[in-house]
């Protein structure tokens, strides 16, 4: 299975004022902004990012990482042969990505996804 991106999400009551922080800070860039989440981009290097978000708009919690891999039903496949904790099922989203939510053994809840083709 082949990883495409690593990306940490911050949790944030105040969305706008974390996003203006990595902005103004940093020079981040706002690549994606759906009022519940908001994905920055390093200057110069799209590879680079984090996720601001304020809840998950259609999940029962907020993930801690977003692992972005080319065969998301292969990742679910070995996940639950594996007996990992799955806390959110596979699902299409209507943003163009298919995912799921998973555990790890330190309880860090890693959002698992492939964008749609």
């Amino acid at each position: 299975m082949q990883i495409h991106r690593i990306m940490p999400i911050i949790q944030s009551e105040d969305i706008t004022a974390t996003r203006d922080h990595y902005v103004e800070l940093l020079g981040f860039e706002v690549v994606m902004d759906m009022d519940w989440i908001v994905t920055l981009v390093a200057p110069g290097d799209p590879k680079r990012q984090i996720s601001v978000m304020s809840q998950d708009a259609t999940a029962p919690m907020c993930p801690d990482i977003s692992i972005e891999v080319d065969d998301v039903d292969a990742a679910h496949a070995t996940a639950v042969e594996q007996g990992r904790v799955i806390v959110h099922p596979l699902t299409d989203e209507p943003w163009g990505v298919r995912r799921f939510f998973c555990l790890d053994p330190s309880g860090t809840v890693l959002n698992i996804l492939a964008h749609a083709a």
